[in-house]
């Protein structure tokens, strides 16, 4: 099936403030390294578009999903010791929403395909710990460690994942796909 990405034809941006309201400098497409930029990013307005933005240069370190709002403490909010280093342009995808969830490593033990959000996957498939490789077929997907889409997460796009150990040997708990409604 064809997949409809829808990118470049809108103008996206994102602003980061070093204060509250102060000086501030806005993106309409990646940046790996706000540094020369900004001296310390504490607060972020979304006008259009998602974005992942990261704790860490070249959009290394913790991940943190942002949609259209205001996020005026997001280090309080997501619990980070450090502020943005880098965002990334989550591209507007139309289309099917699937993904197969496996209970084990290797696409081993039981399997499900999801084509919606699924929080916590222990209540609605009665697997106690979470799962463990997944396979995107479409869609954007983050990624939860705890229920309830808390925790850290991680930016899924269509791809295999069997082995989650990449990820400090994480189970994931929950996870939603990046609606196109969103933007």
């Amino acid at each position: 099936m064809k997949k409809n990405i829808i990118n470049r034809h809108f103008c996206w941006n994102i602003i980061f403030y070093e204060e509250l309201k102060g000086h501030s400098y806005e993106w309409t497409s990646d940046c790996s390294d706000m540094a020369p930029f900004l001296a310390r990013c504490h607060s972020c307005r979304v006008e259009s578009g998602c974005w992942m933005v990261y704790d860490r240069p070249n959009f290394m370190g913790n991940q943190y999903f942002v949609r259209r709002g205001e996020y005026a403490d997001y280090m309080s909010m997501w619990g980070m010791s450090e502020w943005v280093k880098s965002c990334r342009l989550i591209p507007m995808i139309t289309g099917p929403y699937r993904t197969r969830i496996y209970g084990r490593e290797n696409f081993m033990g039981q399997m499900m395909e999801i084509m919606v959000d699924c929080d916590p996957v222990t209540e609605h498939y009665h697997w106690s710990s979470g799962f463990m490789s997944c396979h995107v077929l479409d869609g954007l997907w983050p990624m939860y460690k705890l229920p309830h889409y808390r925790g850290r997460m991680w930016y899924f796009w269509p791809v295999e994942y069997r082995l989650f150990r990449h990820w400090g040997g994480r189970r994931f708990m929950g996870k939603r796909c990046i609606m196109d409604s969103w933007y």
